[in-house]
């Protein structure tokens, strides 16, 4: 795995479109709902994946933290399907864990109810199910599963 962290910028917004319709269709963020993200540095850590060995443009992964005083949402994590099973999935969220760890906060996560893998992936990192929320997915009717991690002193 040859990739590097940086803070997600505007200028990342076309690779990262890209892969939300690659990665999530048909329940995919826009444009607008990234900008929106970005634009809250205050409560709001997202990060890009770049192929180190690649142009700086070369994104092929992304995460996003939504933190607030009390508690810290994954809002969310994706990999290109070409770069999967590389540990880059594993190293993003490792590092928006450090961030939540930093301030102190447990962590929520929503996942496609039939994303058993993912689910695993979390689980690994000490997240367990708390519930569910049907029809998460409005575009799908996907329920969600609701996973918590506890604070890390």
């Amino acid at each position: 795995m040859s990739v590097r962290l940086r803070d997600m910028t505007v200028a990342d917004l076309p690779r990262v479109m890209e892969l939300e319709e690659e990665l999530f269709a048909p329940d995919t963020w826009t444009e607008w709902m990234y900008r929106d993200e970005l634009a809250r540095p205050d409560t709001r850590h997202y990060l890009v994946a770049v192929d180190a060995d690649a142009d700086a443009d070369a994104v092929v992964g992304y995460a996003g933290l939504i933190a607030y005083p009390y508690e810290a949402h994954i809002a969310t994590i994706g990999v290109a399907g070409t770069r999967q099973h590389e540990g880059i999935g594993a190293l993003l969220l490792d590092a928006l864990l450090a961030e939540a760890d930093g301030r102190r906060t447990p962590v929520l996560l929503e996942v496609r109810e039939d994303d058993e893998a993912t689910q695993a992936f979390y689980r690994r990192r000490g997240f367990a199910e708390i519930g569910r929320r049907p029809n998460y997915y409005p575009l799908s009717g996907k329920d969600a599963v609701v996973m918590l991690r506890e604070v890390r002193r």
